[in-house]
């Protein structure tokens, strides 16, 4: 069974089903958790650097709100009775799945749960797939969590 799971979390819902899943996981086989939250740079978000740098308070606001994922995922977990870990990654420069990877290979994870929003066509073009970055990164297994919000099964269908 997996002892050691690894969850980046964003605060969407697809990501606190990926969540809810790790830590039903993890309390059936007596594991724990590590949730990882990345600030990353707004040219990987938006496509361009604006101007080479950021203003102070935004990314203040972008560590306080990852502080604040990462604390209501503890809460959900010390809930579970799931010990669990938070990283808080505010290192600019540094992408979500090396940042996944990187921390599985170092905390000796047997398992990442990541949640997918199931984007295609248009969608995927422009936000890309983390999860899908994250799979073809991991060194161990990945586990991925679809959405199963009416929204995400409509863009499927499209």
């Amino acid at each position: 069974m997996y002892q050691r799971i690894i969850v980046p979390v964003d605060g969407s819902h697809t990501s606190n089903q990926a969540l809810a899943t790790a830590l039903g996981l993890a309390r059936e086989s007596g594991g724990r958790v590590r949730l990882v939250h990345v600030v990353e740079e707004m040219a990987y978000l938006t496509g361009y650097d604006q101007f080479g740098g950021y203003a102070g308070d935004l990314l203040k606001i972008m560590r306080e709100t990852g502080s604040g994922i990462l604390s209501s995922g503890v809460a959900a977990a010390r809930e579970a009775g799931v010990e669990a870990e938070e990283v808080l990654c505010d290192k600019l420069g540094e992408r979500l799945p090396e940042v996944v990877a990187e921390e599985a290979r170092r905390w000796n994870a047997d398992l990442i749960v990541v949640g997918t929003h199931g984007r295609r066509g248009v969608g995927r073009i422009l936000m890309g797939s983390g999860a899908e970055q994250i799979v073809r990164m991991a060194p161990v297994p990945v586990l991925v969590i679809r959405s199963q919000r009416p929204e995400a099964e409509e863009a499927a269908k499209s």
